[in-house]
């Protein structure tokens, strides 16, 4: 059981630290959207080869095309999120945020049922999403960054759209793994990602100065980005889901830790806190809720 584990945490700690590249690059959309397109372009001919191969009733297009549009819109909210606010703060909410829907959505539309312990989760988790969005905090006018200051809790909201948007497209994709292979379905959602994007890439005509100077950020950026995927799914083939998804979330803390000791991100000690709690909670409701 080590090995999966060792594997869970490093794709924690990819994805995690691609986010911060993301954070730190001069122009986000252009920035996701160069690290997506790399991939982009190494899996189309996968994705033709097996359209052609193996077609598709119209019914199984549309999920794929609904997939592609919640993708555009994911990358979108994305890229914006990002610009609004600190890492340390919106990335513990964004990964959360998909923890804390599908139970909910399993309560109150499937039937299904939480735990003490999946309920006292749920509950820390909203106590840490809203410490870290400055509520009820009296020196949040002074302590918040400039970002989080101007927006006030947009920087959340945007964060808490982000995780809905993650848990909408998971749902779809888990349908379309019916009809195609795990690669081709990357490249579909691949192919919605960055058409959200490209507008602003355009719109911007900053590219090349994008790459100028964060050349080295980018082609790293863009095998970490499905390498943390990658690296989950050979976990997956070594342990139970329940048993080792909710530990791929400790990327929330190694996220608050590049945003405070790299990005020197303010309320360090704050929102270590909240991460700690947020991953703890998220521990409560995959494994014992």
């Amino acid at each position: 059981m080590l090995l999966p584990i060792l594997l869970v945490l490093a794709s924690g700690m990819c994805h995690a630290v691609w986010s911060m590249f993301t954070k730190r690059s001069r122009d986000k959309s252009i920035f996701l959207w160069s690290i997506m397109m790399i991939s982009t372009i190494l899996l189309l001919p996968i994705l033709i080869t097996e359209l052609w191969t193996h077609p598709l009733t119209a019914g199984a297009y549309a999920l794929l095309l609904l997939s592609v549009a919640l993708q555009a819109l994911y990358s979108w909210l994305l890229s914006r999120t990002y610009e609004m606010g600190d890492l340390s703060q919106i990335y513990p909410v964004m990964r959360g945020t998909s923890t804390l829907l599908i139970p909910l959505i399993g309560v109150l539309f499937l039937g299904e049922s939480l735990s003490v312990y999946g309920w006292a989760g749920i509950a820390f988790m909203l106590g840490g999403f809203a410490v870290l969005s400055g509520l009820g905090s009296r020196s949040s006018s002074t302590s918040l960054s400039a970002a989080s200051r101007k927006s006030g809790y947009t920087p959340i909201l945007m964060a808490l759209c982000v995780g809905l948007c993650t848990t909408c497209y998971v749902f779809v994709d888990k349908l379309n793994l019916q009809h195609m292979s795990p690669l081709a379905l990357l490249e579909v959602t691949n192919i919605g990602f960055v058409a959200g994007l490209t507008p602003a890439v355009l719109k911007s005509r900053k590219l090349l100065e994008e790459w100028k100077s964060n050349k080295f950020t980018i082609l790293l950026g863009s095998v970490l980005n499905p390498g943390s995927y990658l690296l989950f799914l050979f976990a997956l083939q070594q342990a139970p889901l329940a048993h080792i998804s909710p530990l791929r979330e400790i990327g929330t803390i190694f996220a608050t830790f590049l945003g405070i000791l790299l990005l020197k991100e303010q309320q360090g000690l704050r929102r270590i806190l909240c991460s700690v709690v947020i991953f703890g909670s998220i521990l409560l409701v995959g494994v014992w809720g």
